[in-house]
């Protein structure tokens, strides 16, 4: 286990239980002590955590936590989502992506696509995730559109009327949607009301509309409807999905895609 997923780990666990002492983690961890201290510590600096004495106690952003913090989750999984949902994605096509560990998995699958040459884009990206248009912004075959709006710093989402205003100008192919929940009763939905105004947005202006979750997130609901079912075209998760579940998605008329 490197670093960055103990780390992971580590708030995961504080997240369940409320509290943990160093011995506690240490063992859960199967690492020493002084190992265990020393990641409390760091932790704490990025105000993840509160110590205390012996152990350590959850802040409450540890129940929506930053990006960074959330890509080991389920990481084979988001990578096999992102490549199935770049298969479906025409070459030169507009798309517009949300922020999340998945859609930046599949903005990175699409940037490795070849060159077409002649000049003109691969493909055009609309998206208001800040960290996706850095890392797409120096593929000189990829065109970045990037929202305007004021950032989360849990997703690197822009939100906000400024990011709102530039959907009235653009329309798109498809929209690759990132969610924290997707039901057939609820559709797509994640925590926040200004990203999921944002999310809605993308999903209005494109002609299909495409959810990418995995396993964990289907049959969940959020706080925040992004979009209801009858908008979704297409769900690409992972090989946990029941035949039950997507029996329902399709009765709904969801194309479902498992990996």
């Amino acid at each position: 286990m490197t670093r960055h997923e103990r780390l992971n780990a580590l708030l995961e666990l504080l997240a369940d239980a409320g509290q943990l002492s160093v011995e506690e983690a240490a063992a859960r961890m199967a690492v020493s002590a002084a190992t265990i201290r020393r990641d409390f510590d760091e932790l704490a600096q990025q105000q993840m955590l509160t110590r205390t004495r012996g152990g350590a106690v959850a802040n409450s952003v540890s129940y929506d936590l930053p990006l960074r913090y959330k890509t080991a989750r389920h990481a084979s999984e988001k990578q096999r989502i992102a490549a199935a949902t770049a298969g479906i994605v025409p070459p030169g096509a507009i798309i517009g992506l949300n922020g999340g560990t998945t859609t930046t998995e599949v903005a990175r699958v699409l940037a490795t696509r070849p060159d077409p040459g002649g000049g003109r884009p691969a493909l055009t990206i609309v998206t208001n995730a800040l960290n996706i248009a850095s890392e797409l912004a120096v593929r000189p075959h990829v065109k970045i559109v990037l929202t305007g709006g004021v950032p989360r710093p849990q997703s690197y989402e822009l939100t906000g009327p400024l990011a709102a205003g530039i959907f009235d100008h653009v329309t798109l192919d498809v929209a690759v949607l990132g969610v924290t929940g997707v039901s057939p009763q609820h559709g797509a939905t994640c925590p926040n009301e200004d990203e999921a105004a944002v999310n809605r947005l993308l999903a209005d202006r494109a002609d299909r509309v495409v959810v990418v979750a995995d396993g964990s997130k289907v049959g969940r609901r959020d706080f925040a409807r992004i979009c209801d079912t009858t908008t979704i075209d297409t769900l690409v998760t992972d090989d946990t999905l029941t035949d039950e579940a997507a029996a329902a998605f399709t009765e709904a008329g969801v194309e479902i895609i498992r990996t």
